[in-house]
């Protein structure tokens, strides 16, 4: 890293660009009633976030994001009532977004593999702070670096409680949430000047 400093290589930074991307979050039912409930999609709508490295090396890189928790929505087909009572119950029961109405990841350490010409195999480790607790949290994402586009392929699980999360429950607890989520990301980031 100091012999790429020394020859005055700066990291580069790229900037995500959420209209080209697709961010969802999948919850899995269970509970006696589980077989006729279903497991919602949840798409995250607005985001923000910015990756840097030295180009070539992959050194130095930093990788921060942040979401706006109140963008969360179902993507499920449902009654339109449905739907208002979940998201509510999902913003301010469970998510409580009037007292923490952001997500945010920084990295504190990022390791690039090159599995072939432009594409990355990264695995990422940092802080998350989510609903008022902050977890360290690592996930693995597949990078196709294009020059001035990166695509980003990932997919992590979370768990609810490790944030102080107690998942969602219907119909006096016959039908529940599993405290897992899976997050899936396809994501594009351009270069910035």
């Amino acid at each position: 890293m100091q012999e790429a400093t020394q020859r005055g290589l700066a990291p580069v930074r790229y900037v995500l660009d959420k209209s080209a991307g697709r961010f969802t979050v999948q919850a899995f039912a269970t509970g006696l009633l589980s077989g006729f409930g279903h497991n919602p999609a949840i798409g995250i709508r607005d985001y923000e976030g910015e990756i840097s490295f030295i180009p070539g090396s992959y050194e130095r890189a930093f990788v921060r994001a942040t979401v706006k928790v109140a963008s969360l929505e179902v993507l499920d087909e449902m009654k339109r009532d449905d739907r208002q009572k979940l998201e509510h119950l999902m913003f301010n029961e469970v998510l409580e977004i009037a007292k923490f109405p952001e997500a945010l990841f920084e990295s504190n350490q990022v390791n690039a593999r090159k599995v072939s010409e432009g594409l990355l195999q990264v695995t990422t480790t940092g802080n998350l702070i989510f609903h008022g607790v902050t977890q360290s949290h690592s996930f693995d994402a597949r990078v196709q670096d294009m020059g001035t586009m990166l695509r980003i392929s990932a997919e992590f699980p979370l768990k609810q409680s490790d944030y102080g999360i107690k998942p969602v429950s219907f119909a006096g607890g016959a039908l529940r949430l599993k405290d897992e989520l899976k997050f899936k990301m396809e994501m594009v980031a351009r270069q910035q000047e």
